[in-house]
This record gives C-alpha cells, sequence and structure tokens, in this order.
C-alpha cells in the first residue's frame, strides 16, 4: 500500500467531484475455479484499490459525500480462516492504513443502504462487471440486475476516471517497475527464440518471470509467430526460422498498475531484407508518436500522422500507391494497420475502459469515429500531463482481410493488390512502449527494451 494520506486525498478529491449521497464501491470477492474452495488468484477490483488500498476479498466501501466520510464494510476472520490461510491482522487495523476510521461487519451494509435512501440520498456506482457484485449491487438496491450497467452513475463514472487517468508519482514509479519486469520478459524471449521450440515454451518462461517478479501477468500473453490475428493467445506452434515472433506481454505490480510492451524478432535470429524494411517503418512510427506526443495535441492526431508514416513507407515499397494524404484520409491504409495507436495504461491495462471506452479517451466534442481502423481508436483526446499512455503502431497482412477487400476492389487508386499477394503469409510486426505525458511532450517509461533491427539481432546473438 501506498501512505495512508494517498488514500485520504484520493477520497477527499473524489467527494469534491460528486454533488453529494454514497458512494459505494464494492471490492471483489474470490472466484471458484472448479468448485467453491479451489479459487483462482484474488484480482481486487482496481477502483476499490485506488481509494481504499485494501488487497483482500469480500470488502465494500462507502463513502457519504454529504457527511465527508468513508467506511469500510468487512469481516475479521475466524479461526478456521487462521487455520487454512493464516492470519491477519484486524479490518480495523487494515482499514487504518488506508486513514479509514471507522469499520462495519458485512452485515450491516443493508441496513445502511436503506437508511440512506429512506433519507433521499442518491446512491452512485459504477457499472458491475462481476457476477457476485451484479447479485450483490442488485439486492442492496432493488433494481433489476440486468439494469445496473443502464443506471450505474455517469456523475461517479466520470469523476473516477478524471482522478484516476492523472498519475502521482508513487502510481508512475509502480509502472516502471513493471516495464523492468517486462525488460526481462522480452529479452529472454528474444535470448530463446529459436527454431523447433513450441511457442507455449516460451510463453510459459515469462509468465514465470511475472510471478516470480511481480504480481503475475497484467494480461493473457499474446506470443505468435502468427501476428497478423491481433489478440492471438494460442501459442501451439512450433517456431520457424524466418518467421517472425510477436510478443505483447506486461506485467502487473502488487498494487495493481501495469506495463504493456510488444516487440517482433526474427525467429533464428536475423531479419530478412522484407521483414527489416516493414520492421523499420514500424519503427519509424513508433518514433514518430514519441517525437510528437504532448498536452498541445490531440491523440486522433498523433495516430492519423503515424498512420501516413506507416502509408508512406508502404508507398516506397510499391505496396500502396497515389497521394499519401488522401490515402490516410480513406482509410486505405487499415488494411495494414486496423486498430489504434495505443490506449491508456495504469491500474488495467486498458485503463478504465470498464467504466465505458467512449468516456476515457474521448469527451462531448470529439467523438469516435465509424471509419474501420480509425473506429478502433481507444484514446483519442488531448492528453494532459500526468497520463500514461501506450504506444503501439502495427503493420500486418491479414490473409482474409485482403481477400475481402480486393474481391470488392476497395481502395485500388491506393493499395498495389498484386504486390500485396505476395506478403500473405508475412504475419504482422507490432512495436509498442509505455509513455508518460510530460509538461512540454513525453518520456519512455522504464528501462528501455531492444527495438531497433540492431539491438534486436544483437540482443538476440548474446
Amino acid at each position: 500500500m501506498f501512505p495512508s494520506q494517498v488514500y485520504i486525498n484520493r477520497r477527499k478529491n473524489l467527494i469534491k467531484k460528486v454533488s453529494g449521497g454514497l458512494i459505494l464501491i464494492t471490492g471483489n470477492s474470490e472466484v471458484p475455479y472448479n468448485y467453491k474452495s479451489n479459487t483462482y488468484h484474488f484480482r481486487q477490483d482496481s477502483t476499490f484499490s485506488y481509494f481504499f488500498g485494501l488487497n483482500e476479498p469480500n470488502l465494500c466501501g462507502v463513502i457519504d459525500v454529504d457527511n465527508d466520510t468513508a467506511t469500510i464494510f468487512g469481516d475479521n476472520i475466524d479461526i478456521e480462516d487462521i487455520i487454512w490461510m493464516g492470519n491477519l491482522p484486524s479490518l480495523e487495523e487494515r482499514a487504518g492504513k488506508a486513514g479509514i476510521k471507522k469499520t462495519l461487519p458485512s452485515r450491516e451494509l443493508a441496513n445502511n443502504i436503506k437508511k440512506a435512501q429512506g433519507s433521499g440520498q442518491k446512491i452512485h456506482f459504477l457499472p458491475p462487471y462481476r457476477g457476485e457484485n451484479i447479485i450483490l449491487l442488485g439486492d442492496l438496491l432493488g433494481i433489476p440486475k440486468s439494469e445496473l450497467a443502464k443506471v450505474s452513475s455517469i456523475e461517479l463514472i466520470k469523476a473516477v476516471i478524471d482522478l484516476r487517468l492523472l498519475k502521482d508519482e508513487y502510481e508512475i514509479a509502480e509502472i516502471e517497475k513493471m516495464v523492468e519486469v517486462a525488460y526481462q520478459m522480452h529479452t529472454y524471449v528474444m535470448k530463446s527464440a529459436k527454431p523447433g521450440l513450441n511457442e507455449k515454451e516460451i510463453a510459459g518462461a515469462i509468465e514465470g518471470i511475472a510471478l516470480s517478479y511481480a504480481n503475475g501477468v497484467s494480461f493473457p500473453i499474446i506470443l505468435s509467430m502468427n501476428g497478423e490475428t491481433l489478440h492471438n493467445h494460442f501459442h501451439g506452434n512450433l517456431l520457424q526460422a524466418g518467421r517472425l515472433l510477436i510478443t505483447d506481454a506486461g506485467a502487473e505490480s502488487e498494487s495493481l498498475y501495469a506495463s504493456d510492451i510488444t516487440r517482433t524478432i526474427p525467429v533464428g535470429g536475423k531479419f530478412s531484407s522484407i521483414q527489416k524494411d516493414i520492421y523499420n517503418i514500424v519503427l519509424e512510427a513508433n518514433q514518430k508518436a514519441i517525437d510528437i506526443t504532448s498536452p498541445k495535441i490531440m491523440y486522433r492526431e498523433v495516430h492519423l500522422t503515424i498512420s501516413k508514416v506507416i502509408a508512406n513507407g508502404l508507398k516506397n515499397l510499391g505496396l500502396m500507391k497515389g497521394n499519401v494524404d488522401d490515402a490516410v484520409e480513406a482509410g486505405a491504409h487499415a488494411l495494414f494497420f486496423p486498430h489504434g495507436l495505443g490506449h491508456a495504461l495504469g491500474m488495467d491495462v486498458h485503463d478504465l475502459e470498464g467504466l465505458g471506452e467512449d468516456f476515457v479517451g474521448y469527451n462531448d466534442v470529439l467523438t469516435r469515429s465509424n471509419q474501420f481502423g480509425l473506429a478502433y481508436l481507444r484514446f483519442a483526446k488531448r492528453p494532459e500531463p500526468g497520463y500514461v499512455l501506450t504506444d503501439e503502431p502495427g503493420i500486418y497482412f491479414i490473409p482474409e482481410l485482403i481477400d475481402l477487400w480486393k474481391s470488392e476492389k476497395k481502395f485500388i487508386d491506393f493499395i498495389n493488390y498484386d504486390k500485396v499477394e505476395k506478403l500473405k503469409g508475412f504475419g504482422g510486426i507490432r512495436i509498442e512502449d509505455d509513455i508518460l505525458i510530460t509538461e512540454n511532450g513525453c518520456r519512455l517509461l522504464g528501462k528501455p527494451i531492444p527495438k531497433s533491427v540492431e539491438e534486436i539481432e544483437g540482443m538476440m546473438r548474446s
């Protein structure tokens, strides 16, 4: 946990942003793996952790905006818990570390909510995503469970997003530590990617690194020679010399802060000529984003700028043609770059998107495009100093998408399909870094992970 004053200040700042009533934030419970007593590794709700800091199951936090108080509802462990799981400090002691003086048994939560409702206080809650909390909130509030997400508090959602997007020194330090773990994970892949190995041998090893030095992975590992599938979690292929291997992986800290890094390497240690040419286009786009990202420019404009870098590079290779600006405006480049440049990063690897992706990356004056590719841009608005974002351009050759667009004669003025056909088995390349927005620009977080052709080939030789 961070110092207690951090949590006290977070709750005070939240109270300033909510007009009145009670704020009900549910922690997570343990989830059975295959029967009740055999559970998955416990993972606390991020927003509960942000405001209360406690990493145990079956807790609820209530913030009374009208009276400027906070209460933790939960139960102390009994002798059976101690026998099986060991002793814990009392709930009062644990809550005290988050600067909370008042605790009540879980059974008192329903009465407190009913009393608040009876006195006319509004109950603010966030859209629930776990079955146990959907049931709990439905029962507590008397709201049909299918309606909870629709009637959750927009005021609270926006307040939580505003606060959590801005990272303080403690949070930045946690993310940087997790990039350090990601450095170990990705350089292990570089040293290990030899022909004949199974993908899962490497994926399992780097998940072990995350478990050894952190709280595990921050999301299921993407590691595949078939990198044209953007979120490819299948790890059953034997590595083949000359194929590209994408690894998109990061680690999560004990306080739940994440890293999210992608590197693409050649199995066997040497890029081919065409792999190097396309890789360097992606690297140029990645670096261009770092050069121009700042509070002065919408991230949507950064995305469009690096899209032109990609289109121009592909034009130089004869894969695209025509005017680059027109091609990007039309969306022709999305055949090769069908996703957004990046997303917010923090306690969740796609930070806060569970509260509403458009609330996180857009605003009242900037709405999401419906153009293929650009529509998948998760974060588009102007970033503020203290935001942490990912910078992850890519180029992919997706056979099914190529076939579809070619059959539709789509963007024939911009795409040279005859040459594209020859690269159907190429796979994909993505390069991803985590960046902190500063007053005048941005900076990379953590220890730099090899990403130039020379750095990667050198690391693979080592």
